[in-house]
């Protein structure tokens, strides 16, 4: 059990830095203008992948990201879904403090209370979470999910049409449930060896969820901020997972402790989301930029952030 708690919190911190890390290579990779960012009719950058994997802070933060799944998959081995998940909530903290300190922008005092409140939910999740359930599940099931998974990318292609500012919450919500489909599709792996890999329906749902979720969650940074982005997206890959895990697949908590695996899960959640305002420092920076006009942006970090963040 505690080595599956440590690996939860390794897998949200490797998440956490590799958004800002991505955020960034996201804005240097893109070919749209500013002025074009986040109005109707943008759509999906298909070839933004393929230009971002060019950049070397790019291939890191996908190193990460593979630790980051890696320590998910040994935490989801031990833990039920809903604490795994909440865990990994936490690393919009990560974010919010690894950005700061990237960018170089204060957190206010509630973003603070917010990377408090994480962390004592996370606590208490950790106490009161307990084994995971039955990993078996029927072919309708696994059925389900595939059909899930081509919604999530019907879905985000036509939301990826939308104006600014609907597109960028709306992209990263269903990215997220995309995200959340690989959690529920990684608990149910029958195993780790290739032959059973290999067998699995699940394998495959992982794999296409994964590459449709992050191309959307990469497009919704394009034309948004970072933990705006984020935050919609640890929303709708915390809670539907939670409720699977709960209703098909017999996750429960320690005897007792239901109440309080409840209370740790939505504050750990909320005080993520609480969160999301810190994606408006690049708009805090030039609101201090014109009260200052005869201060200018270094160059270095203009090209750090790709551009101002859209209004």
């Amino acid at each position: 059990m505690v080595v599956s708690l440590l690996a939860a919190l390794l897998s949200a911190l490797c998440y956490g830095v590799a958004s800002v890390l991505q955020a960034i290579s996201v804005r240097a990779a893109s070919r749209r203008s500013m002025a074009k960012v986040g109005q109707a009719g943008e759509g999906v950058d298909t070839g933004l992948l393929v230009r971002m994997l060019r950049q070397g802070m790019f291939l890191g933060s996908m190193a990460l990201d593979l630790l980051g799944f890696v320590a998910q998959l040994v935490a989801l081995r031990r833990l039920p879904l809903f604490a795994v998940q909440a865990i990994i909530a936490a690393n919009l903290a990560v974010t919010a403090i690894f950005a700061a300190w990237l960018m170089r922008v204060r957190l206010a005092a509630r973003e603070w209370l917010a990377v408090a409140g994480v962390i004592v939910g996370v606590g208490l999740l950790s106490l009161s979470a307990g084994a995971e359930g039955a990993a078996r599940v029927g072919s309708a099931f696994k059925l389900g999910l595939i059909v899930a998974v081509v919604g999530v990318g019907v879905g985000g292609f036509a939301v990826a049409r939308l104006p600014n500012p609907a597109r960028t919450p709306a992209l990263g919500a269903i990215a997220g449930l995309g995200y959340g489909i690989v959690a529920v599709a990684a608990r149910i792996l029958p195993g780790f060896g290739a032959l059973q890999l290999i067998k699995s329906p699940a394998s495959y749902t992982l794999a296409a969820a994964g590459i449709v979720s992050f191309l959307l969650y990469a497009t919704a940074l394009e034309g948004g901020s970072v933990t705006t982005a984020t935050a919609a997206v640890i929303l709708a890959e915390t809670a539907p997972p939670a409720l699977i895990g709960v209703i098909f697949l017999g996750d429960t908590t320690r005897h007792g402790l239901a109440a309080v695996a409840a209370v740790g899960f939505v504050l750990a959640v909320i005080c993520a989301l609480a969160l999301a305002r810190f994606g408006e420092a690049g708009d805090t920076d030039r609101a201090a930029a014109r009260h200052a006009p005869q201060q200018t942006e270094p160059v270095s970090r203009r090209a750090a952030l790709g551009a101002a963040e859209s209004n």
